[in-house]
């Protein structure tokens, strides 16, 4: 599977970023996707999930109501929208893919089969 992401930049806190990350090679439905995040100094960190083949969703409690992941099958990407960003979501985000048995939404890294290359976010204040 190779992913590539796309929709960083900067922004300042309260505005808005769509990330999108392009996937080919899928070749199974058992495939969760996922963005993480790391920040400078800090442990890469899992943000959300997606199951491909249900649509499930998981977050990071810490992000729901700001944060919404999707999915769109026809084009084979994912999305990360971002809303009222803070500082503290300053990172790379990066895309990834796993595949998961019966119907776990969570992805832990050590199940990740891709990454994508990262894109930076940084949110000024």
């Amino acid at each position: 599977v190779q992913l590539v992401e796309s929709g960083g930049g900067l922004v300042q806190a309260g505005g808005s970023l769509r990330l999108s990350c392009a996937a080919s090679g899928l070749s199974s439905s058992n495939y969760v996707m996922g963005w993480f995040r790391q920040a400078p100094g800090k442990e890469r960190e899992f943000v959300a999930g997606i199951r491909w083949n249900s649509g499930g969703l998981i977050f990071v409690d810490s992000l729901k109501g700001r944060f919404t992941i999707s999915r769109d099958n026809a084009k084979s990407t994912i999305y990360l929208q971002m809303n009222n960003l803070k500082l503290d979501d300053t990172a790379v985000y990066f895309c990834a893919a796993g595949r998961r048995a019966g119907s776990s939404l969570y992805l832990p890294q050590s199940a990740v089969d891709s990454w994508g290359q990262g894109t930076q976010v940084t949110v000024s204040s």
